[in-house]
């Protein structure tokens, strides 16, 4: 982890409470406190801000979880985790409203708890990739794991990688061809590659780059994607069949 991701327990058993902070505590975890009423939860974050919120849909007092999950979300953007014993249909469609990012179901394990905070964290880091996206008013892509975001007209636009076929350049753009749709980007094919690094594409020419997982067809002096003709440089065609061979 980058850092230790600070989380606030709201949980009114203290016995389950003090095991969540030790577990969370082994796993690295910052356990910035424990909670037991509703209605001392907003007052506390006002002073520290968790990063995330375990809390449990059934709390003593005038307030459950999910009560106060809506108050949270009404002037909070913090990730919510339900801890419940209940189960039934209508605890969670009344939960589900309040578009928390994960349920743990009591009793749970270790592992639970574990898989949980890891699948929030990471999708706290992909709104945040995208909202830097969405934000931003360069032309240049995003990157991530299996996609790239690019601009099209107005607005950023994913394109998962593995649909990508092939990107010729133009003098200072560049056109990604994709499965039934093509992108131009303002962007050099040197730049591109750059950004692009071990994601299964490869410059085989001045003027292109292939997915390898896309080509149909390997001639001496070209290749052949999606009915497509694509020349190989002969300063590139030793490292296209390297990485043809490792696939």
């Amino acid at each position: 982890m980058d850092k230790a991701f600070r989380i606030l327990i709201v949980e009114d058993e203290m016995i389950i409470a003090a095991n969540i902070s030790l577990q969370l505590n082994h796993l690295g975890y910052d356990v910035i406190g424990i909670i037991p009423r509703a209605e001392e939860v907003l007052p506390y974050i006002k002073q520290q801000l968790p990063d995330i919120i375990l809390l449990d849909i059934n709390l003593k007092g005038d307030l459950d979880g999910i009560q106060l999950a809506h108050l949270i979300n009404s002037d909070y953007k913090i990730p919510l985790i339900f801890l419940t014993a209940n189960t039934d249909e209508l605890h969670f469609n009344r939960a589900k409203a309040t578009k928390p990012y994960a349920f743990i179901a009591k009793p749970f394990k270790k592992l639970d708890l574990q898989r949980a905070i890891e699948l929030t964290l990471n999708r706290i880091k992909a709104e945040e990739a995208l909202e830097k996206i969405t934000s931003s008013n360069t032309d240049s892509p995003f990157v991530l794991s299996d996609c790239i975001f690019v601009r099209s007209q107005d607005k950023m636009v994913k394109v998962f990688i593995h649909d990508i076929l092939y990107i010729e350049a133009d003098r200072n753009y560049c056109k990604i061809h994709c499965k039934g749709k093509e992108y131009l980007l303002v962007i050099t094919l040197k730049d591109l590659e750059e950004k692009l690094t071990d994601k299964n594409l490869l410059r085989i020419h001045r003027s292109f780059m292939v997915n390898l997982s896309n080509i149909d067809e390997i001639a001496a002096n070209h290749i052949v994607v999606a009915q497509k003709n694509i020349p190989i440089g002969p300063d590139f065609k030793k490292q296209l069949l390297q990485h043809i061979q490792k696939i």
